[in-house]
């Protein structure tokens, strides 16, 4: 990592060796650590993730302290929570907002859990096992319930309008029934 520059107008120093605080520049973004890095290890990020209000839902109470909900845009995303945060941490969850399938699938790999709709830190849906991270199944294309007439293992996936082995050994083409 290199010193961008010292942030003289600023004059900021550490709070462990008080020794000037510079911006360097890392993997994820620019940060502030301590110009005595390695002997001291100080740093603080340069802009906190804050989490703003996009629209006020003034028709639909809080169910915990009936305040008005709000479409909020944080450091994951659009949410649904609570304006009246921080007294009230009511989060609408993903899974309450859409379910994948009518019917519950079981895990091919752990039988104990069930399959469940996520969403990853970018955005994007992918289907696991909910007993995570005892069981680290999952798959990127909308599960269905059946079996492979080639292996044998106990969940597809639809591609399209096609479905697919869940099985990443196997991935053969389901007949159309």
């Amino acid at each position: 990592m290199t010193d961008l520059f010292t942030l003289a107008e600023h004059k900021q120093q550490c709070p462990k060796c008080q020794q000037p605080l510079v911006i360097r520049a890392g993997k994820n973004g620019a940060f502030l650590g301590c110009s005595g890095y390695p002997s001291c290890d100080y740093i603080k990020a340069l802009h906190q993730h804050e989490t703003t209000t996009v629209k006020l839902l003034e028709t639909e109470p809080c169910p915990e302290c009936s305040a008005p909900l709000a479409v909020k845009n944080g450091r994951y995303g659009m949410f649904i929570g609570c304006s009246n945060y921080p007294e009230c941490h009511f989060i609408v969850s993903q899974q309450a907002e859409s379910a994948i399938t009518e019917q519950k699938i079981s895990c091919p790999k752990c039988s104990k859990g069930e399959i469940t709709e996520r969403l990853s830190k970018f955005g994007k849906v992918f289907y696991g096992c909910d007993s995570y991270p005892q069981c680290k199944f999952l798959v990127n294309d909308k599960p269905c319930a059946g079996k492979c007439v080639n292996c044998g293992f106990n969940l597809l996936v639809q591609r399209k309008a096609v479905f697919y082995c869940a099985d990443k050994r196997c991935g053969q083409k389901q007949p159309a029934d």
